[in-house]
Formats: C-alpha cells, structure tokens, sequence
C-alpha cells in the first residue's frame, strides 16, 4: 500500500489555523499527545485533561485549537491518515515501478504501524466514535491509491483492471498485516513478511511454474 500527500500536521493546520511555528508546534503536542492518550485509555476513557497534561500545555491552550474532546479525536483521525500517507510516500519515491513500490509499501506500513501503535485502536474506534472521519480515512487513501494503479496501468507497469476492487482489496490486506505483524508480532521479520505479502499481491494464487519445469 502507497500513497501521496502532505505531513498530517499541515493538513490539521489548513483547518484549526495556527500561523506561527510556536502554534503549530503546540498542536503537534496535543495531537501527539491525544494520540497516546486515546490509543492506551479509549476515546471514552479519556479526558481532554489526560491530554493537556500529557501535552504540557493548560486546559485553555485546548480549547485555542479544538472545541471538544470529538473534535481533537477526529482531527487526530485526519492526522493519523496524512501521516501514514507522508510516510508511505518518503518509502516509495524513488521505486522504479509500481510493482517495485508495492513491495516497498508494504515494509514501510508494517515499519510505521510499529512506531504508532495507537493508530489501529484509534482507527477501530472511529467507527463507532466518529464514523464520517472513520470513512474519510479510508476514502482518502483509495483516492490517490486509485489513481496509481490508474496511471500505473497506462504505463504498462501492471495489468488493466477494475482499480476500485483492486485499492480495497489492498488496502484491506495491508489493514490486517498492521495489525498481526505491526501490533501483534511485533517481532516478526518485517523483510520476510512483506515480501510474501508483496508475492501474493504482485503474482497472485494461481500455481507457477517452478524452476526446471519446461512447462
């Protein structure tokens, strides 16, 4: 799975306005610090207090970038999306073709999904808590998703195809190898895992003629 876009706190900023380097250093706190409090706690467990004091900053600091304790964790949910979108697309920039960046997109999610653990709780939650933000994650992903295999296909790079089943499909397999091999088994190989994933992705089910084999 690879995407493009800006980092999550630009995307966060466009909306909540903060135009000095001090402001959107602030909101980076507290959205880190929501990020670790909604991810260990739950969204219901947790109190905007919880993520003042863990950002550092007073209660009325909160309420300069959000108006509630929803509204933080949506943003969060929006910010979590940009930057898993930003990282992604770092890991993919100088891949030689699409095949070649699925390969590497897939190393790069199981790499950052360990280093942000509280995105898959988070992320679960919205659903229930925040369903359009839950929904917009996904739908900005396939969007540019889309539009790679799109282009990809153009170029010869990959087979002609109906992109729409295919983005689901791999964003639904990469959803669930975050979550057993970046969350779960966090000590697997993450090399050997992606590049299983990457054969079943890029080759498929269908048998393959071994080595040697004339046929």
């Amino acid at each position: 799975m690879s995407q493009h876009s800006g980092s999550g706190t630009a995307a966060v900023q466009e909306r909540s306005g903060p135009k000095t380097e001090r402001g959107r250093r602030t909101l980076r706190r507290l959205l880190d610090a929501a990020g670790e409090e909604f991810g260990t706690r739950g969204y219901h467990e947790t109190a905007i207090s919880n993520i003042t004091q863990s950002a550092g900053v007073g209660l009325g600091t909160f309420y300069v970038y959000f108006k509630s304790k929803e509204e933080v964790f949506k943003a969060l949910v929006a910010d979590m999306g940009a930057r898993t979108r930003h990282a992604l697309t770092e890991s993919v920039k100088d891949a030689p073709n699409r095949l070649e960046a699925e390969r590497l997109g897939i190393r790069a999610y199981l790499q950052f999904v360990r280093e942000h653990k509280s995105l898959y709780r988070v992320v679960m939650e919205a659903q229930f808590v925040a369903p359009e933000a839950y929904r917009a994650y996904y739908r900005t992903f396939s969007e540019a998703y889309r539009q790679q295999l799109s282009q990809a296909a153009k170029r010869g790079e990959i087979s002609e195809g109906d992109d729409d089943v295919r983005v689901w499909a791999l964003m639904g397999a990469s959803t669930f190898l975050g979550l057993k091999f970046g969350v779960w088994e966090d000590d697997a190989d993450v090399n050997a895992v992606s590049e299983a994933a990457a054969d079943l992705m890029i080759n498929g089910l269908a048998p393959r003629a071994k080595k040697g084999d004339a046929s």
